[in-house]
Formats: structure tokens, C-alpha cells, sequence
């Protein structure tokens, strides 16, 4: 069973310029970029346990995620995480939507990731926000968090299925938070 330990924070525009920048000085390398459509499915035993089916769609892949909450008293989030990559996408969301669950959430996100010692470190933007994310062992993360000047920064316990839920739009029962593609360049 796979655990994924993360820390998440909310940071400006300037703030994201100034982490790029800090992630490069201090040798962390440049892993990817790319733009995600995330599908979160719940409902059922989903439910009952936190835990939701995320289908994400990026420029090179596709996959299936299946993600639950470990109930932790710190402000990392942890989740026992199981990712499949998915060769056709429509016939898997017709068995997602065929075993009773429901399409319940919709964001896009633009990511860069960097591997900074023992950890991810990504920096997203989405449609309501910038945020960073560090990813590896809670020792881990606290190291990289110290280096970056993240440890005077408030962390973001929500995640952004949480956070579409806010600053969202419901269409026809849905919550979506997507990129205006009238202002994209």
C-alpha cells in the first residue's frame, strides 16, 4: 500500500517567480511541465471511507488514481494513494460511471515539478490560486521547506477538490474550476 505524505501552501505570483527561481540556485532539477484535467468520482463505498477516484488527462498520459484520507493530527496530508495508467479513457470512465459512481469535481492545472533531494517539489497554478506542494517523508519535507523559506509560510490543509468546491462553479451538479480560454494567449 502506497502512502503519499505531502504539505501544500498558498502562495502569490511574485512568491512562485522567487521559489522557481530558489529551486534552480539551489540545484534542484527540472523534472517537467504540463497542463492537467483532473475528474474526481464519488459516491458509494467512496464515501464512506474519504476517498474518491481521480481521472487525470495530460498532454502525454492519462490515469486513474484512487485516493484516501489517513486521518493525521500535523499539517501533512497523507493518503494512501493506488495510480494505474489508462489506455482508454472513455471506456474507463464508462465503468467508473457504471459501478454507481459519480462525476462530482472538474479542475484544470498548470504544474512544473522539480526533484529537490529526497522529494517533488511542484509548484501549480489553477484557476483560484498558486500553490506549492512538497512530497516525500515528513523529515524530508521539513528539510526542503527550511531550504525554500517555506517554514514561515501558512500551510494549506484543503486539497483542490476541497478548494474547487469553493471558489468553483456548479454546472448541472458538478463543481468545475477551469482556465478562461477567451483570455488564453
Amino acid at each position: 500500500m502506497a502512502i503519499e505524505i505531502e504539505k501544500k501552501y498558498l502562495i502569490d505570483k511574485k512568491l512562485l517567480v522567487d521559489l522557481t527561481a530558489r529551486l534552480g540556485k539551489l540545484g534542484a532539477v527540472f523534472t517537467y511541465e504540463t497542463f492537467e484535467e483532473n475528474y474526481l468520482h464519488r459516491g458509494g463505498l467512496l464515501d464512506g471511507k474519504a476517498a474518491v477516484l481521480r481521472l487525470r488527462k495530460t498532454e502525454s498520459r492519462t490515469t486513474l488514481t484512487y485516493k484516501e484520507k489517513v486521518p493525521t493530527e500535523n499539517d501533512f496530508k497523507h493518503q494512501i494513494e493506488f495510480e494505474t495508467d489508462v489506455s482508454d479513457v472513455n471506456a474507463t470512465e464508462s465503468i467508473i460511471e457504471k459501478l454507481g459512481y459519480k462525476l462530482s469535481v472538474i479542475y484544470e492545472k498548470h504544474r512544473k515539478a522539480w526533484h529537490f533531494g529526497n522529494v517533488e517539489v511542484v509548484l501549480d497554478e489553477l484557476p483560484f490560486g498558486y500553490y506549492m506542494e512538497i512530497e516525500g517523508s515528513i523529515e524530508d519535507i521539513l528539510t526542503v521547506e527550511k531550504q525554500l523559506g517555506a517554514d514561515k509560510l501558512v500551510p494549506e490543509s484543503r486539497g483542490y477538490p476541497r478548494l474547487t468546491l469553493k471558489y468553483g462553479k456548479d454546472v448541472n451538479g458538478v463543481f468545475e474550476s477551469r482556465f478562461d480560454k477567451s483570455k488564453a494567449v
